[in-house]
């Protein structure tokens, strides 16, 4: 609060206290209708079924475990279709979040998860288990749905690594997938 002495000698000299606050005023009801957007835009896409779709996938694939059930499916078969699931997720991610960075950081949770399961000898399956890779893409979903300041961050500022590292990741798949065919190949001579 300024005295009335501070005000008189302000108003002396040119300042304009009522015009001051009419632009605060202008300022603070900019930034109420940003949040009122941002609050609507929030509930639509929670409220959405692309967004229902993730929830419903996250609890299949990763808390009811049909991820790893899916795994034992022979040749990477069972983690090619656990796969396909990223795609409602990415689909909310690209589309209605608009995030690249959130994308690959979705991206890369699902091909470690491949990686993962790809690996032989049922390990992959137990391991993939504990991964819980929807779980972990549910979680930045929300967060970015949220406005989580603390995910939003921390994805951005990982976005180059998380490039690199799915190039990485595919070419783990790749040299997974030339190994199972070898291991195929010898359990297979094996039986000849």
């Amino acid at each position: 609060m300024i005295s009335k002495r501070r005000q008189e000698a302000a108003r002396q000299h040119g300042y304009d206290f009522e015009k001051e606050d009419r632009q605060e005023a202008r300022v603070l009801a900019v930034e109420q209708r940003r949040l009122d957007r941002k609050e609507q835009m929030r509930q639509e896409l929670q409220n959405s079924s692309s967004f229902k779709t993730v929830q419903t996938i996250k609890k299949v694939m990763d808390d009811w475990c049909l991820d790893p059930i899916l795994g034992f499916i022979p040749g990477g078969i069972g983690d090619i279709i656990t796969s396909i699931a990223v795609f409602p997720s990415l689909y909310v991610s690209l589309v209605k979040i608009k995030s690249i960075p959130l994308t690959l950081a979705l991206t890369f949770n699902v091909l470690c998860d491949v990686c993962i399961g790809l690996l032989p000898f049922m390990i992959g399956n137990i391991v993939d288990i504990f991964y819980r890779s929807y779980r972990k893409n549910y979680r930045l979903v929300v967060g970015f749905v949220n406005d989580d300041k603390a995910i939003i961050d921390e994805v951005n500022r990982k976005a180059l690594a998380t490039g690199i590292l799915i190039v990485i990741a595919l070419v783990l798949i790749v040299l997974l997938i030339i190994l199972l065919g070898k291991i195929v190949a010898w359990i297979g001579g094996l039986f000849s």
